[in-house]
């Protein structure tokens, strides 16, 4: 008797109306649940069901496309979790016939189930709707946005990242509001995100989220912003890799980063196909100047402190201009002065006490008593003693600029002093 009952529930045959009335009503609740998965059965029939005892039957209901929308609106409160998620689940299949003209009955119903569900009190309802509505362009926009702006970001992502109902001002909005933790990351991720939407991401102090937005390639960023970027860029290791594969990259852009991104990264910088040659040739010197740096700086470490390094190489005639001008661009303070002692024949005092009156004067006259370049003076000037640029004397391939009887009064000034 129940098997040949199961079988007629079961059946392709349409059951007649009295015949489903009565199956509705029936004790065995696997047979009211099969019967609440059909999608024939006359919508009284369904809404009959979605009121059954049974959270099953319910959420068979809920899942079921024929269902009327009377009925889904009664599930949309229903009180068991799992039959509103299956309900939120549903919502794309019915979508389609809501238009945002003058809605029917049955449109407004539609709607007002989706608002429900969009202010559930469970977050895996309000999730499994934004997964639901994240792709559909007929979704209404007032849901869309009180999604977009959950508090959680399992609610919000979908759509932030996909709902094309967004406009460009939403957006900007959003960014600006400071959403959950994690929102402006994922608006990062949008396809071809405008410049407007870029612009109010960099103003952000989400690290996260603009190196999100710089490695989306379809991301419009103004120059000028990704210059702004750029320049807070050398000590944020993760902009580094997607500022240099940035489809687009003014010659500035490439000769800045090359200053301070890793060497794996300068090689990407050189073989982008948008450089000029000189560009690349640039990029090429900055690498070699970095290997020479780097080799200085182990031999430098090898030889031990400052002062001793300089003792060493002025004991076997090696304290020359070449060795004190990598030091002075170095910025190696303490060997330059050691050297210049050492050269002059001045005190170590009288050599501290002209570079803390930053007296380029003095300077200028203990690099020529150490038989030093005018370069390295010049380098000197500006890396050691850190002279401001409008006061530098002399020039990178000139003489020096006073006489030898100045020069020698200023050491003896400086000597006399000490």
């Amino acid at each position: 008797m129940f098997k040949s009952l199961m079988d007629k529930v079961l059946g392709k045959k349409l059951i007649p109306y009295d015949e489903a009335k009565k199956l509705a009503r029936h004790e065995d609740e696997k047979v009211r649940l099969k019967l609440a998965q059909r999608e024939d059965l006359m919508p009284e029939i369904l809404y009959f069901l979605a009121e059954d005892t049974c959270p099953k039957v319910r959420l068979a209901i809920a899942k079921n496309i024929s269902s009327p929308r009377q009925a889904d609106l009664l599930l949309s409160r229903d009180q068991d979790d799992g039959v509103r998620t299956g309900l939120a689940g549903k919502i794309d299949a019915i979508l389609p016939d809501l238009t945002n003209d003058e809605m029917d009955v049955i449109q407004k119903a539609t709607h007002e189930v989706i608002k429900i569900l969009a202010h559930d009190q469970a977050t895996r309802v309000r999730r499994i709707l934004s997964e639901t509505l994240k792709d559909i362009a007929q979704a209404p926009s007032d849901v869309i946005l009180m999604l977009a702006r959950d508090v959680e970001l399992v609610v919000c992502a979908p759509v932030l990242e996909n709902s094309p109902v967004l406009t460009e001002e939403d957006i900007v909005n959003i960014v600006a509001s400071g959403p959950v933790k994690g929102a402006l990351s994922v608006i990062s991720r949008r396809r071809d995100i405008s410049e407007s939407i870029t612009d109010a991401i960099s103003n952000t102090d989400d690290v996260d989220a603009i190196s999100e937005m710089l490695g989306n390639t379809s991301a419009q960023i103004r120059e000028d912003t990704l210059d702004i970027l750029i320049s807070r860029a050398e000590g944020i290791e993760p902009w580094h890799k997607p500022m240099v594969n940035r489809p687009k990259l003014s010659r500035s852009a490439v000769l800045r980063l090359a200053e301070f991104v890793a060497d794996n990264l300068l090689d990407s910088l050189r073989d982008r196909p948008d450089i000029d040659p000189h560009t690349a040739e640039a990029v090429r010197e900055e690498f070699s100047r970095r290997i020479e740096s780097a080799e200085r700086s182990r031999n430098r470490d090898e030889g031990g402190p400052p002062e001793e390094r300089a003792r060493k190489l002025f004991a076997k005639g090696k304290l020359n201009d070449v060795a004190i001008h990598e030091a002075a661009q170095a910025a190696e303070i303490e060997f330059v002065k050691v050297s210049l002692a050492l050269k002059t024949k001045l005190t170590p005092n009288s050599v501290t006490n002209i570079f803390e009156l930053a007296s380029v004067k003095g300077i200028i006259s203990m690099c020529w008593k150490a038989q030093l370049s005018m370069t390295t003076a010049v380098a000197i000037q500006k890396r050691i003693a850190k002279i401001p640029p409008r006061d530098v004397q002399g020039s990178f391939d000139g003489q020096y600029p006073y006489t030898i009887e100045e020069m020698e009064w200023q050491l003896d000034f400086f000597q006399d002093s000490a």
